[in-house]
């Protein structure tokens, strides 16, 4: 049955450049002297080591551990001896050094005990964390990990899965002969998928300069004999393996800014993803090597099965590097980045390796000023307008720049490939897009500074009302007190009335009533403790006690006779 093919706007035709590398089938490369397995080689979260220097591992062997949901394990591709865990070189463009666990290997590939998994009869969520932990992630260049994508998206159900093996890219070759070779695994793996997807379809889409590839597949599919298996052949133009490129070929839906496939019941996956989740479910083999072309100024192009952590220059002296090499670049020739040296790994994301030399790509010719022909509007695969971007990212308008959609872009290349004036347009697009990064990184530094410091000012003052109550609570509790004390202590008012005549002074007044309250808590410590004294100490206490009265009383009469005969005459002295 014929399928109906859509386009997408815009694209290329660079010169392939796949033959030579497809002469001979894969080799598998021997090990190295050292392996340098990377922990980060995923979008998401570093693994966790699990292995230190001086441990031995066993082939297929957990050595970092997913660091949540968003991450994916990485495990040992052959026995030996952890010689370090320490950071090294990385196979990208910035230099940089990440954590890696170095590996001697013995020469004996002893394998660990592969647990059995029912994965026909797990739930899709134990299948995920199966995945998770076999270390699959995609191997198309995104390396997303794949357990994440084989749920349902916002439409809640898969229609269609869409398996990529346009491959596209000059040189790269992988794919095409993966398929060749394992055409019947992939498509298994790609059933599973679609049973964890709960998809209608399943897609396979090859570009027709594949014809050995494609018949592969179909003859695969019709062994299968799966109603739901279709494998599409669509016309060759870059980048036809474009994720929303492809899926818009095969289904005519067109995925706009700021939206996901998954939002249209659409879903993406590598064919070599698919070989890696059977490999994984049906064989319990975690991923520990993949597939990589070794091309351009190399002696014998070819695929090797390389061990994931094997050292780049080792994989080119099989391939033998000619002398006059420049440049090594991991990808392609369109999308790749420049190595930083020899001694970078292999990773997941590896996918070929490329040898530059003057002769097959001469020096890039200098760059002249924009005549805004429109030329790389109209090769867009993104619908962008790649002048205008240019533009606003040359003179740090980054603003604008997002205002044109600058992270709708693939970093394909199609507009620097026509840029009749020799503009690396891609390279101005990286760099908007890594200082608009570094810019939201200080952005949310500063955020979070601001609010630590707000909330430290908010804690000082929250602290400094809280022994403003404090203090004002015990200042209202002391007069309170005071007044308690004083009424307890008064007379009653026919003592009151009484002795109304002798405390027309107030100094007598207050004389009198701390004597009263003396003898008041005296009686209660004297009523309280009767019981445990003595009858000689008893007579001590009494005695005390006459002594005491007899003072108070010689006090008493020395205050009334010196007291004034008119009772004025004391308020008007005291008012003096």
């Amino acid at each position: 049955m014929l399928r109906q093919l859509f386009s997408f706007n815009g694209g290329v035709k660079p010169d392939p450049n796949k033959g030579a590398s497809t002469r001979e089938p894969i080799a598998r490369l021997p090990l190295p002297p050292q392996l340098i397995i990377p922990l980060h080689q995923h979008i998401g979260g570093t693994p966790r080591p699990l292995v230190k220097a001086g441990d031995r591992v066993l082939h297929g062997q957990r050595i970092g551990a997913a660091d949540g949901n968003v991450s994916s394990a990485v495990h040992a591709p052959t026995s030996g001896t952890v010689v370090a865990v320490e950071p090294r070189l990385m196979p990208h463009a910035s230099g940089l050094s990440a954590m890696a666990v170095v590996i001697e290997p013995d020469g004996l590939d002893l394998r660990i005990e592969r647990e059995p998994f029912d994965w026909h009869a797990a739930t899709p969520g134990e299948v995920r964390d199966h995945l998770r932990d076999a270390g699959v992630v995609g191997l198309g260049g995104a390396v997303f990990p794949s357990h994440l994508k084989l749920s349902a998206g916002t439409a809640g159900s898969t229609d269609t899965l869409v398996i990529n093996g346009a491959e596209c890219e000059p040189f790269i070759t992988c794919d095409d002969m993966l398929m060749r070779s394992e055409a019947l695994d992939i498509l298994r793996g790609a059933q599973v998928m679609r049973k964890m997807l709960a998809a209608r379809q399943v897609l396979v889409g090859v570009e027709d300069n594949k014809p050995d590839a494609a018949a592969a597949l179909k003859a695969a599919a019709a062994e299968l004999s799966d109603a739901s298996l279709d494998i599409v052949v669509v016309p060759t133009r870059y980048p036809a393996g474009g994720a929303k490129q492809l899926i818009r070929v095969l289904t005519g839906i067109e995925v706009p800014h700021g939206r996901r496939s998954t939002d249209y019941g659409v879903q993406c996956f590598n064919v070599a993803t698919a070989l890696a989740v059977w490999n994984a479910l049906e064989h319990g083999e975690p991923l520990t090597r993949r597939i990589v072309t070794v091309a351009g100024n190399v002696e014998r192009p070819r695929n090797f099965d390389v061990a994931i952590g094997t050292p780049i220059g080792f994989v080119f002296e099989h391939a033998g590097l000619k002398p006059d090499t420049d440049t090594l670049i991991m990808g392609g020739p369109m999308m790749g980045v420049p190595l930083p040296g020899v001694e970078a790994p292999v990773v997941k994301a590896t996918n070929c390796l490329l040898a530059s030399s003057p002769a097959l790509f001469p020096p890039p010719e200098p760059e002249m000023p924009c005549i805004r022909c429109g030329e790389c509007a109209r090769a867009c695969p993104a619908d962008l307008q790649p002048f205008e971007l240019y533009w606003h990212a040359r003179s740090r308008n980054f603003g604008r720049a997002q205002e044109y959609h600058l992270f709708d872009c693939i970093e394909c290349g199609c507009c620097a490939y026509v840029c009749p004036s020799h503009i690396p347009l891609v390279d101005y697009y990286r760099y908007a897009k890594s200082e608009i990064w570094a810019r939201e990184r200080d952005k949310d530094a500063a955020d979070s500074a601001r609010e630590r410091f707000e909330f430290r000012n908010w804690r000082a003052e929250r602290e400094k009302e809280e022994k403003a109550a404090r203090l004002a609570a015990r200042s209202a509790a002391k007069p309170a007190a005071k007044t308690a004390d004083v009424a307890d202590s008064a007379p009653s008012p026919a003592d009151a009335q009484a002795a109304a005549p002798a405390t027309t002074d107030p100094k007598k007044a207050l004389i009198e009533a701390a004597m009263a309250r003396a003898r008041a808590q005296k009686e209660a410590a004297a009523a309280k403790n009767t019981d445990a004294l003595t009858p000689d100490q008893q007579a001590q206490v009494d005695a005390a006690e006459a002594r005491r009265k007899r003072a108070a009383d010689l006090l008493a009469e020395k205050q009334t006779a010196n007291a004034p005969a008119d009772p004025s005459a004391g308020q008007n002295d005291a008012a003096r």
